[in-house]
């Protein structure tokens, strides 16, 4: 019996048995008579919210991958009884490399010096340093790992934190936030979006830094309060590197673009060159699972 599939693309390997059609999250969706027989659907990557349209019109569909680490959007669409499996792994590195890039571009205030090239200015100053920075890393999933290691490479010390407590692996708790953010010169933030963590950081978590602390968000935006962190970031108390935001995408006009202090990147951490070659290997693997009857990997359900 042959079992059709969806794929962004069309260059990686496919079991036998398994029939290809293909949708890389642009342009119409391919015709009923394709969708009615799908069992197996990788959603494209970074195409907007139009892919997961297409999960209630595929009424054969036996399983789901995700390309993305966090499927808190997807669990009200995919049906009960479809697999979910997630992109868990497929963006540690980018990132990591990229949450790296905002601390040090902070740290060493390369706006200021990017500025000065573009008017041709020699001003000099010392800067802040990474080195010996007490980082506060709030979130220690696998891309928290993958930031603290480099993160220690850069000889930062480093506090971990996670939804609950795990002693043995030096790991405290998020409510013990109050105690640790006041020892804080960088707060990381790697979240996902869930009842627990909207709005973790608002007002008093904010005001409980010290003076001059950088707030890190790499996870999703809805962790912050926006408001607070503007108020904060525009009297120059507290300064910000931020790669997700709410609202998202931030409105033009928004003030938070202008405050000094503040650098702003459009929700790519995750996206660098070595996400799609690991994306693919991931479906590849997955495929050989679905074809041979096995459990998939990364199930979330």
């Amino acid at each position: 019996m042959t079992h059709r599939v969806l794929l962004p693309w069309r260059d990686i390997e496919v079991p036998a048995g398994l029939s290809v059609s293909y949708y890389d999250g642009t342009g119409p969706f391919p015709d009923d008579s394709v969708l009615d027989d799908v069992e197996f659907y990788v959603l494209p990557y970074d195409q907007g919210p139009e892919p997961a349209r297409l999960i209630p019109k595929l009424p054969a569909l036996r399983a789901v991958q995700s390309l993305s680490a966090g499927v808190e959007m997807l669990l009200p669409v995919v049906p009960e009884g479809v697999a979910l499996a997630n992109g868990r792994g497929l963006h540690d590195l980018s990132v990591a490399e990229h949450a790296l890039a905002l601390i040090h571009a902070a740290q060493r205030d390369l706006p200021r010096w990017f500025a000065q090239q573009a008017a041709g200015s020699w001003e000099r100053e010392h800067t802040r340093s990474l080195a010996d920075s007490r980082v506060l890393l709030v979130g220690y999933g696998s891309i928290g790992q993958a930031i603290e290691r480099q993160l220690l490479a850069a000889e930062a010390v480093v506090t971990r934190v996670a939804s609950t407590a795990r002693p043995g692996d030096g790991v405290h708790a998020v409510a013990e936030l109050p105690d640790l953010l006041p020892e804080a010169d960088i707060v990381v933030l790697i979240l996902p979006d869930t009842p627990a963590t909207r709005g973790l950081v608002g007002a008093a978590e904010l005001a409980a830094l010290p003076d001059g602390a950088l707030v890190v968000n790499v996870g999703r935006g809805t962790a912050i309060d926006t408001a607070a962190l503007l108020a904060e970031t525009a009297s120059g108390r507290l300064r910000a590197a931020l790669d997700v935001v709410d609202p998202e995408p931030l409105p033009s006009d928004h003030p938070l673009w202008k405050v000094p202090g503040v650098i702003l990147t459009p929700h790519i951490a995750g996206g660098s060159a070595s996400f799609y070659p690991r994306a693919k290997r991931l479906a590849a693997e997955q495929l050989r699972r679905f074809a041979a009857g096995e459990d998939l990997l990364n199930r979330v359900r």
